[in-house]
């Protein structure tokens, strides 16, 4: 169902990509997944794969291949990866703070805005406990957590 509170995306006009906010800044570039893949081991491609279908299972997103990162997008971007040689290196966005052995840092953006960065190293890191917190970053993204009666 679509909420009638929620703005369209705007569109840039030079790269065609879309934001929940009108101008937001961002770098106009186009790239690939191969190219962020070249010089990694086979194993990081692996597991690039196995967190995009977990991804795909928590609902509808967009891939970003973007300069220095893969974003993940629903209204916008809630998570991103960017491949090392031997695993990757990636973050969440969550509306609170969540502070874990998982994440090795977290960054606060605004009061409902914090960036949760960790480490991937195998498909087995991609368990239930990584599952919930896609979820949660999912709800970021989708701007679920404003409720029903915000306007983004």
């Amino acid at each position: 169902m679509v909420n009638p509170n929620v703005r369209a995306l705007w569109i840039c006009p030079r790269c065609r990509r879309r934001f929940a906010n009108r101008n937001q800044s961002h770098a106009c570039g186009r790239t690939t997944l191969d190219h962020h893949f070249r010089g990694r081991s086979p194993a990081v491609r692996d597991l690039f794969r196995a967190l995009r279908r977990a991804i795909a299972r928590v609902g509808p997103v967009t891939v970003l291949p973007e300069k220095t990162r893969i974003a993940f997008q629903g209204r916008m971007s809630f998570a991103q990866v960017s491949p090392r040689s031997h695993w990757l290196d990636g973050h969440f966005v969550f509306a609170r703070r969540l502070p874990h052995p998982r994440f090795y840092r977290i960054d606060t953006i605004s009061r409902r805005n914090h960036v949760h960065h960790f480490r991937l190293f195998s498909p087995g890191d991609i368990d239930a406990e990584f599952n919930t917190w896609l979820r949660e970053a999912y709800t970021v993204g989708t701007q679920e957590h404003l409720g029903a009666g915000r306007r983004p």
